[in-house]
């Protein structure tokens, strides 16, 4: 087992990123509490039994949504192999894993913990990378789970899915509150508040999503001893991406923020951008680990 060597600068970001977060969602709370009805306290109570249910049973959604199937050691033989040395280094318990059979070359890691985590590989991904690459990414997604990234993202995406939620339900739930009653500035507050929550809250949830990519490169860096493999990986599926009709790249759009690289479609580049650090910036990260030689 390696020791997991630690990036304060990164850990201090991904701090202030979810103490601002934070104090986003207690203003949001105080708001509904002063000025919400029946209806925002009935709409919180059914997004958190959606948003549970969601995270629970994750991994089985994010396969059926990717027609990922999962393998038995059989089946993939030398995937198993490599993902159990990995997953030694890293001392984690090893994942179910999942191949998708897709011509764009990606790859993700779901599941609830790491006791229940699934990490699935594109049969393009597969066949494309060289073993060195492919032990790279898989300890990228590794380090998701290590980092519980998925418990992570789902809780912080919460408060910011009820704003988004009563932001364009708001006239269906009929701008009532108890306040309301007696004149609609509650629900007026309601509404402004809010958009502001929903706009504030996406902006730190993306910027979070890319502190943890790169602390999930970091992690591949100390699983691999070899930062520069995942540099080579990102570089080789990026160059392939280019390549992959704009068809492929859509049908697997939604599923951009699981994978290591964001399947672009030109359509949608800037939000992606905004998912996932660049490629650029991800290989620099990579190259000064390297230089560094901290492993």
């Amino acid at each position: 087992m390696k020791k997991w060597y630690h990036d304060y600068g990164l850990q201090a970001r991904m701090l202030l990123t979810m103490f601002l977060l934070a104090v986003v969602y207690l203003f949001f709370l105080a708001v509904i509490l002063a000025y919400g009805g029946a209806w925002t306290n009935i709409l919180l109570i059914f997004m958190m039994l959606i948003l549970f249910a969601q995270f629970f049973f994750s991994d089985t959604l994010v396969l059926w949504s990717t027609g990922g199937r999962l393998v038995t050691e059989q089946e993939e033989p030398h995937l198993h192999e490599t993902i159990s040395r990995l997953c030694a280094i890293a001392n984690l318990p090893k994942p179910k894993i999942a191949i998708v059979d897709s011509n764009v070359p990606n790859a993700f890691a779901t599941g609830r913990s790491q006791g229940n985590a699934v990490v699935a590989v594109t049969t393009s991904l597969k066949q494309r990378l060289s073993q060195p690459e492919l032990e790279a990414v898989l300890a990228h997604e590794l380090s998701h789970v290590k980092n519980r990234d998925m418990l992570v993202i789902t809780i912080a995406s919460f408060l910011s899915t009820v704003a988004a939620l009563l932001v364009r339900n708001m006239l269906f739930f009929g701008m009532g509150g108890r306040d309301d009653r007696k004149n609609g500035n509650a629900a007026i507050i309601i509404f402004i508040v809010s958009i502001i929550v929903w706009v504030l809250s996406f902006l730190l949830i993306r910027a979070l999503s890319r502190y943890r990519e790169f602390a999930a490169d970091r992690g591949s860096a100390i699983i691999t001893g070899q930062p520069s493999h995942l540099a080579s990986a990102l570089m080789a599926i990026s160059g392939i991406m280019e390549r992959v009709p704009s068809r492929d790249l859509r049908e697997v759009e939604a599923m951009n923020a699981f994978f290591i690289i964001p399947a672009v479609s030109g359509e949608s580049i800037m939000n992606l951008l905004s998912t996932h650090p660049s490629v650029e910036a991800r290989i620099r990260a990579l190259t000064e680990m390297e230089r560094k030689m901290e492993f």
